[in-house]
Protein backbone atom coordinates (compact mmCIF):
# COMPACT_ATOMS: atom_id res chain seq x y z
CA UNK A 1 0.00 0.00 0.00
CA UNK A 2 1.63 3.16 -0.90
CA UNK A 3 2.00 5.95 1.85
CA UNK A 4 -0.22 9.16 0.97
CA UNK A 5 1.49 12.08 -0.41
CA UNK A 6 3.23 14.41 1.65
CA UNK A 7 1.49 17.49 1.03
CA UNK A 8 3.09 20.64 2.80
CA UNK A 9 1.94 23.93 3.45
CA UNK A 10 4.26 26.94 3.87
CA UNK A 11 2.82 29.82 5.57
CA UNK A 12 3.39 33.62 5.94
CA UNK A 13 3.00 37.33 5.22
CA UNK A 14 5.51 37.45 2.33
CA UNK A 15 5.75 41.16 2.31
CA UNK A 16 8.55 40.93 0.28
CA UNK A 17 9.21 37.22 -0.25
CA UNK A 18 13.35 37.36 0.49
CA UNK A 19 15.86 35.05 -0.49
CA UNK A 20 15.34 33.22 2.92
CA UNK A 21 12.10 32.52 2.03
CA UNK A 22 12.66 30.34 -1.42
CA UNK A 23 15.53 29.24 0.01
CA UNK A 24 12.79 27.40 2.67
CA UNK A 25 10.34 27.04 -0.03
CA UNK A 26 13.42 25.19 -2.38
CA UNK A 27 14.43 23.20 0.57
CA UNK A 28 11.33 22.46 1.61
CA UNK A 29 10.63 20.29 -1.49
CA UNK A 30 13.13 17.82 -0.69
CA UNK A 31 10.47 16.54 2.16
CA UNK A 32 7.10 16.75 0.76
CA UNK A 33 5.82 15.89 -2.26
CA UNK A 34 3.71 18.73 -3.08
CA UNK A 35 3.79 22.58 -1.31
CA UNK A 36 1.94 25.26 -1.18
CA UNK A 37 3.27 28.33 -0.27
CA UNK A 38 0.12 30.00 1.42
CA UNK A 39 0.17 33.82 1.77
CA UNK A 40 -1.31 35.14 4.76
CA UNK A 41 -3.98 38.41 4.69
CA UNK A 42 -2.45 39.44 7.87
CA UNK A 43 -3.80 42.67 8.09
CA UNK A 44 -2.15 43.61 11.66
CA UNK A 45 0.85 43.33 10.55
CA UNK A 46 0.40 46.53 8.16
CA UNK A 47 1.58 44.80 5.04
CA UNK A 48 3.66 47.18 2.63
CA UNK A 49 1.85 45.10 -0.50
CA UNK A 50 -1.62 44.11 -0.47
CA UNK A 51 -2.30 39.91 -0.25
CA UNK A 52 -2.77 39.96 -3.74
CA UNK A 53 0.12 42.07 -4.89
CA UNK A 54 1.91 39.47 -2.43
CA UNK A 55 0.74 36.29 -4.18
CA UNK A 56 1.87 37.74 -7.71
CA UNK A 57 4.88 38.32 -5.97
CA UNK A 58 5.46 34.65 -4.72
CA UNK A 59 3.84 33.44 -7.34
CA UNK A 60 6.47 34.82 -9.85
CA UNK A 61 9.45 33.82 -7.72
CA UNK A 62 8.36 30.52 -7.42
CA UNK A 63 8.18 30.13 -11.28
CA UNK A 64 11.42 31.62 -11.47
CA UNK A 65 13.69 28.71 -9.38
CA UNK A 66 14.91 25.90 -10.74
CA UNK A 67 13.39 22.63 -8.91
CA UNK A 68 15.59 19.84 -9.29
CA UNK A 69 12.88 17.64 -7.04
CA UNK A 70 9.63 18.26 -9.82
CA UNK A 71 8.03 19.10 -6.69
CA UNK A 72 4.57 21.09 -7.53
CA UNK A 73 4.60 24.72 -6.11
CA UNK A 74 0.98 26.36 -5.45
CA UNK A 75 0.96 29.64 -3.74
CA UNK A 76 -2.41 30.68 -2.67
CA UNK A 77 -3.85 33.64 -0.31
CA UNK A 78 -5.85 32.50 3.26
CA UNK A 79 -7.59 34.83 5.42
CA UNK A 80 -8.89 32.01 8.01
CA UNK A 81 -7.16 29.73 10.62
CA UNK A 82 -3.99 28.29 9.44
CA UNK A 83 -5.14 24.50 10.44
CA UNK A 84 -8.54 25.08 8.55
CA UNK A 85 -6.87 26.31 5.53
CA UNK A 86 -4.64 23.00 5.95
CA UNK A 87 -7.41 20.63 6.21
CA UNK A 88 -9.41 22.55 3.07
CA UNK A 89 -6.44 22.27 1.18
CA UNK A 90 -5.39 18.78 1.95
CA UNK A 91 -1.80 19.38 3.75
CA UNK A 92 -1.11 17.15 6.60
CA UNK A 93 2.79 19.05 7.02
CA UNK A 94 3.75 22.88 7.85
CA UNK A 95 6.71 24.08 6.98
CA UNK A 96 8.35 26.80 9.09
CA UNK A 97 11.45 28.46 8.61
CA UNK A 98 14.04 29.15 11.75
CA UNK A 99 16.36 32.12 11.92
CA UNK A 100 17.69 31.96 15.26
CA UNK A 101 16.53 31.00 18.54
CA UNK A 102 14.25 33.61 19.36
CA UNK A 103 12.18 32.36 16.44
CA UNK A 104 12.11 28.85 17.82
CA UNK A 105 10.35 30.00 21.00
CA UNK A 106 7.68 31.33 18.93
CA UNK A 107 7.46 29.05 16.23
CA UNK A 108 7.26 26.03 19.33
CA UNK A 109 4.22 28.04 21.20
CA UNK A 110 2.59 27.81 18.01
CA UNK A 111 3.14 24.26 16.78
CA UNK A 112 1.85 23.36 20.10
CA UNK A 113 -1.36 25.39 19.61
CA UNK A 114 -1.72 23.89 15.98
CA UNK A 115 -0.85 20.42 16.95
CA UNK A 116 -3.66 20.71 19.71
CA UNK A 117 -6.11 22.41 17.05
CA UNK A 118 -5.67 19.27 14.75
CA UNK A 119 -2.93 16.21 15.97
CA UNK A 120 -2.75 14.59 12.22
CA UNK A 121 -1.05 17.79 10.43
CA UNK A 122 2.78 17.82 11.59
CA UNK A 123 5.04 20.51 11.85
CA UNK A 124 8.31 20.94 10.70
CA UNK A 125 10.88 22.94 11.33
CA UNK A 126 13.65 23.57 8.58
CA UNK A 127 16.79 26.27 9.68
CA UNK A 128 17.41 29.01 7.76
CA UNK A 129 20.75 28.32 5.51
CA UNK A 130 23.54 30.33 7.15
CA UNK A 131 23.77 32.68 4.33
CA UNK A 132 20.04 33.84 4.62
CA UNK A 133 19.80 33.46 8.70
CA UNK A 134 19.96 37.15 8.86
CA UNK A 135 17.26 37.74 6.73
CA UNK A 136 13.48 38.96 7.64
CA UNK A 137 11.25 41.12 5.45
CA UNK A 138 10.77 43.82 7.76
CA UNK A 139 14.64 44.49 7.94
CA UNK A 140 14.56 44.77 4.39
CA UNK A 141 11.67 47.20 4.13
CA UNK A 142 13.65 48.88 6.73
CA UNK A 143 17.41 48.63 4.85
CA UNK A 144 15.60 50.01 1.47
CA UNK A 145 13.26 52.50 3.09
CA UNK A 146 16.33 54.27 4.47
CA UNK A 147 18.47 53.83 1.16
CA UNK A 148 20.34 50.80 1.76
CA UNK A 149 20.99 48.35 -1.07
CA UNK A 150 18.64 45.16 -0.12
CA UNK A 151 20.25 43.63 -3.88
CA UNK A 152 21.90 40.76 -1.57
CA UNK A 153 18.51 39.78 0.37
CA UNK A 154 15.73 39.97 -2.75
CA UNK A 155 15.18 39.10 -6.34
CA UNK A 156 16.14 41.73 -8.66
CA UNK A 157 11.97 41.75 -9.39
CA UNK A 158 10.55 42.06 -5.73
CA UNK A 159 13.50 45.03 -5.52
CA UNK A 160 12.15 47.01 -8.21
CA UNK A 161 8.73 46.38 -6.73
CA UNK A 162 10.03 47.46 -3.29
CA UNK A 163 11.42 50.64 -4.78
CA UNK A 164 8.28 51.45 -6.91
CA UNK A 165 6.23 51.16 -4.01
CA UNK A 166 9.06 53.62 -1.63
CA UNK A 167 8.80 55.49 -4.72
CA UNK A 168 4.97 56.03 -4.35
CA UNK A 169 5.15 56.52 -0.49
CA UNK A 170 7.76 59.07 -0.87
CA UNK A 171 5.70 61.21 -3.80
CA UNK A 172 3.06 61.06 -1.26
CA UNK A 173 5.04 62.02 1.51
CA UNK A 174 6.03 65.23 -0.64
CA UNK A 175 2.17 66.57 -1.77
CA UNK A 176 0.71 66.04 1.88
Amino acid sequence: MMAPPRIGMYPGTFDPITNGHLDIVLRATRVVDRLIVAVASNIGKSPLFEVDERVAMVRRECEALNRPHGVEIEVRPFDTLLMHFAVASGANVIIRGLRAVSDFEYEFQMAGMNTRLNPDVETLFLMASERCQFISSRFVKEIGWLGGDVSSFVSQRVKERLESRWAEARGKMTVE
